[in-house]
């Protein structure tokens, strides 16, 4: 027989959102986990339907609860638990932000240095120590 709700914390844990159930809890503190559009404790009630946001590495996951569960179990069984509402990631810049030196290349020259501050839009060392 299923239940008809479980504390937030532990469902996150089952349908492995997160690795341990005090991560899940530590994440539940931190305002990270939102139930119906409300900021949760660990032990509030998630029940089936009820849509469950978290924010993990800068990113929010979107899930809708389809099962219940309360044990941890294999990431076939834990996926058919949840619908990822998740909209994909947007997509990388194909345009490298810093040039890639070669490794082993050793450090990089003043000349390369001076390149990279100017490339990132900061004032080159002389620029900054010089009055007003």
């Amino acid at each position: 027989m299923e239940p008809t709700s479980v504390r937030v914390d532990a469902w996150l844990w089952a349908v492995r959102v997160y690795k341990t159930r005090s991560a899940a809890t530590a994440g539940c503190r931190a305002g990270h986990v939102r139930v119906a559009g409300d900021r949760a404790k660990a032990a509030q009630p998630v029940r089936v339907g009820d849509e469950v946001r978290v924010r993990i590495a800068g990113f929010d996951r979107i899930l809708t609860v389809r099962r219940l569960i309360v044990k941890r179990v294999s990431a076939a069984q834990a996926a058919e638990c949840f619908v990822d509402l998740t909209p994909p990631p947007p997509p990388r810049e194909s345009v490298a932000l810093a040039p890639r030196r070669d490794r082993g290349a050793g450090r990089p020259t003043k000349r390369d240095r001076r390149a990279l501050e100017k490339l990132r839009g900061r004032l080159a060392s002389r620029e900054r120590d010089e009055p007003e």
